[in-house]
């Protein structure tokens, strides 16, 4: 049977390889993901490793608890000095003592805009040279290392990026005004996370330690051991003369494998959109190999029949079969491998920017990815091709005498089934629809496993559905004359096999449609929500609650030209009840004139010392109203106290979770005294004079109500690139699959094209007969994939709109009239291939070749 197996695979080596090509596409994905993974990983080890070669043990402060903070002095815990450097310095196995202040800064570029703004990539050091004068860490590429307070050295890709030069005065700020410096130095560094996407700023050793620490004091100590000495040994030591709970030693592998994981958090999200493609790539090819061997084994009734009257057993035939997937599926596993390893190759280049780029590194290729492809590959392969095995296996003796072949036997479960499916997926979803104001994370959950039931329900149900589908549209065909009308028939045949065809395109339909919907949808929504309640012209905030803008930039923003109002507004985290909320600390009497707050109960009049207003949503999730009493702390290190709620709004994005007097969130914030916004009403001033005005201070954002729409546009930006991946994926392997059951389908009527040629029918019309045929089976798949889709859309929309009042379902024209058009007329190109083979049968040679 293994042999009989192989020579199968052989004999039907043309058609099987659209089989192979659709499961490759899937395994590509894998494997080359898994690769890419694997790749980027070990970068990101090795320039880790690079980049902490030389320290082997790390101190740095410990962790203390808010009051122990306090009592405290200096950035370095009090304890990170002069004096404790060279105690570690007389260690049995230290080398050498290298003192550290490290920070974060932000700069602009030559045309003003802040560079690479980043969170924890933007790093900042002091040049710390050794007994050589040079800093091993950060070797000097061109000019000198800067010598003080107005001085500062960069890496190369940052002064790149910038468009900086040697002797070009920057701005720059660390968390707090913006300062100017002379650029005096480029810098090497193997840092990852300033090669991945970050910037690199260093200073002298005396102003690093200004601004990150206290005169005198360290933000860490790196030690080098004495060779021969292990770090772990070495740790341990140097813990026994730390100051007990005040300091803690870390070994430099440790520290290099902490960045590496850092880092790699950066740029995983990177997976995922392949990682999804693979999935809907193989499921949806797990049609195509279904209606292959499904028609293998139909054209091969007589044959296995032969095999059952020789002997052969039932479970022989289903091995039989089952090996031939494996073949095909190895097949496959190996073309997808190859294909993965480029790209795996491509992904960096695709995926990485200017200002966001991935590790460079050799390709590195492990068991997982070799693996996953052969488990992909021939899993499923083999899983599609159990059904037509154990439908082969009941193939009796008899059917060898048979000159005629029966068409399939309908099932009566499939419409049962299908029907059930259907029902049951559109049921809970009308159900959840009308549940639209608890739009909770479980409810989202229902209505995908809802919107997975109904597809299945309408993939089952589609040879069902596929009868009156085709004969509705055969009265469009049949105006093109006999060949519209042997084209509905054709379709009609085998209802199953043109659904099983159809399936693919249904299924990418169903998906790009709905995500569409969904997705534009959610768009407009979120640009309606980025200024709603907002009356300000403009926007200037810090992005974090642990930076701030000095009142001295509130004044010179109100004093701008065409300034009419700048309202100071300062932010901090709330810990209400057991939830952490945003709070926004405003002045009652001038935040209504940017702010627009609509009120459900109480009023903004009341706000008060102890007394805060609460956001809709927040007030439901707490079980709280106007009136009552709550457990609140401001920022990090106040104590619990009782606040009186006095008033709950309609949810706003520019006034947050909760409203508190600017005074108290000020008092208590993480930059006490400072602000973190400034709201802006004006006429003629533009966004150029107001970063002036707060000294083109890197760290701030000034955005107009257009830029903060765009920015909430940004959101659905990956929804779209999944879609059109999606699109383009469905469209290859839908063309697969039409091209390898029409090629299959003219080999079984190649008697009945042949009878046709013999009665008039000419080679221009036998290509248009089966180029309708594949338009009518691509129609098929996209009309009930669209009314799938654009139902699931409208119900999880529903639930959408219970998170996001400004929900409203708006339908993407434009990208439903591609998915409407696209599909046919890759149908009609699908089958130029087949049309041209049965065009090219001779009368003669047809009947004498059947």
């Amino acid at each position: 049977m293994l042999r009989t197996a192989l020579r199968n695979v052989l004999a039907d080596k043309a058609r099987l390889l659209m089989t192979v090509l659709a499961v490759c596409l899937g395994v590509a994905f894998v494997s080359g993901t898994l690769v890419f993974a694997d790749s980027t990983a070990a970068a990101h080890r090795a320039a880790a490793s690079q980049d902490f070669a030389g320290i082997d043990v790390t101190v740095t402060a410990a962790e203390l608890p808010p009051g122990a903070r306090d009592a405290l002095d200096g950035a370095g815990g009090g304890v990170l000095d002069d004096a404790l450097a060279g105690t570690l310095a007389r260690v049995p196995g230290v080398a050498a003592v290298r003192p550290e202040a490290d920070g974060t800064a932000v700069l602009n570029a030559a045309d003003g805009t802040p560079l690479r703004v980043h969170p924890g990539a933007n790093l900042a050091a002091a040049y710390t040279p050794g007994p050589d004068g040079t800093d091993p860490r950060h070797p000097l590429l061109r000019g000198r290392a800067p010598a003080g307070a107005e001085e500062i050295a960069v890496d190369p890709d940052t002064a790149a990026a910038g468009r900086l030069n040697l002797g070009d005065t920057v701005t720059l700020a660390t968390d707090g005004p913006a300062r100017t410096a002379r650029l005096v130095g480029i810098v090497g560094t193997t840092d990852t996370r300033v090669t991945a996407r970050g910037t690199l700023v260093l200073f002298d050793r005396a102003t690093a330690q200004g601004l990150f620490a206290t005169p005198g004091y360290w933000t860490a100590l790196d030690l080098t051991a004495a060779p021969g000495t292990d770090q772990y040994e070495l740790a341990r030591r140097v813990t026994e003369r730390l100051p007990a709970g005040r300091a803690e030693a870390t070994t430099g592998r440790a520290l290099a494998e902490q960045q590496a994981r850092y880092v790699g958090t950066l740029t995983r999200g990177y997976q995922k959109l392949p990682l999804v493609l693979a999935g809907v790539s193989l499921f949806i090819g797990s049609f195509l190999v279904v209606n292959t061997f499904t028609m293998l084994v139909t054209r091969r009734t007589r044959g296995i029949a032969l095999l059952r009257a020789v002997g052969a057993t039932r479970r022989q035939v289903v091995r039989s079969l089952l090996a031939e997937a494996v073949l095909v599926g190895l097949a496959a596993s190996a073309a997808g491998f190859a294909l993965g390893l480029g790209i795996a190759a491509l992904l960096p280049g695709l995926l990485g920017t200017d200002g966001d780029r991935l590790p460079d590194g050799p390709l590195v290729i492990g068991p997982r990815p070799v693996a996953a492809a052969l488990f992909v590959g021939v899993g499923v392969t083999v899983l599609a091709a159990w059904l037509p095995s154990r439908r082969a296996a009941r193939i009796a003796p008899v059917e060898a005498l048979r000159s005629v072949e029966r068409p399939a036997p309908r099932s009566r479960l499939r419409p049962v089934l299908g029907a059930g499916l259907t029902l049951l997926g559109a049921g809970l979803l009308v159900a959840l629809a009308g549940r639209a104001h608890d739009a909770s994370e479980a409810n989202l959950e229902r209505a995908l496993l809802a919107c997975g039931a109904l597809l299945a329900g309408l993939v089952v149900l589609s040879p069902v559905l596929a009868v009156p589908a085709v004969r509705l549209g055969g009265l469009l065909t049949r105006r093109l004359g006999v060949t519209g009308l042997l084209a509905r028939q054709n379709a009609l045949r085998d209802p199953r096999r043109t659904a099983a065809t159809a399936a693919t395109l249904l299924v990418s339909t169903a998906l790009v449609s709905g995500l569409a919907t969904v997705g534009h949808s959610t768009g407009r929504a979120l640009d309606r929500q980025a200024a709603a309640g907002l009356g300000a012209d403009y926007v200037i905030g810090t992005g974090s609650t642990t930076t701030g803008i000095d009142q001295a930039a509130v004044r010179r923003v109100g004093a701008t030209p065409g300034v009419r109002t700048a309202v100071a507004v300062a932010d901090s985290t709330l810990f209400l009840g057991g939830s952490v909320r945003e709070v926004t600390g405003v002045d009652p009497a001038t935040v209504g004139q940017v702010v627009t707050l609509d009120f459900v109960s109480g009023s903004l009049r009341d706000l008060g010392p102890g007394r805060i207003a609460v956001s809709r949503s927040t007030a439901e999730e707490n079980g709280i109203g106007t009136g009552d009493r709550v457990t609140t702390s401001f920022g990090r290190d106040r104590e619990p106290a009782t606040s009186t709620v006095v008033g709950v709004y309609q949810d706003n994005p520019t006034a947050r979770d909760a409203l508190a007097t600017r005074e108290e969130v000020q008092r208590d914030s993480f930059r006490p005294g400072t602000v973190q916004r400034i709201l802006v009403r004006a006429d003629g001033t533009t966004a150029r004079q107001l970063r002036t005005a707060v000294g083109d201070n890197p760290l701030l954002k000034v955005q107009s109500r257009d830029d903060l729409v765009r920015e909430a546009g940004g959101v659905t930006s990956a929804l779209l690139t999944l879609m059109y991946g999606l699109l383009a994926l469905g469209a290859v392997i839908a063309a697969l699959g039409i091209v390898n059951t029409l090629a299959m389908s003219v080999t079984e009527r190649t008697r009945e094209i042949g009878l046709l040629r013999a009665v008039g029918m000419d080679r221009a019309a036998v290509r248009r007969m089966v180029r309708l045929e594949a338009v009518t089976v691509a129609a098929l798949g996209t009309l009930l994939g669209l009314a799938g889709g654009l139902f699931c859309a409208w119900a999880v929309g529903a639930l959408a709109g219970g998170a996001v009042p400004q929900y409203r379902l708006v339908l993407p024209w434009p990208t439903l009239l591609l998915v409407c058009v696209l599909p046919p007329l890759i149908g009609a190109a699908a089958a130029a291939l087949p049309a041209r083979r049965a065009a090219a049968l001779g009368p003669l040679e047809a009947v004498a070749g059947a």
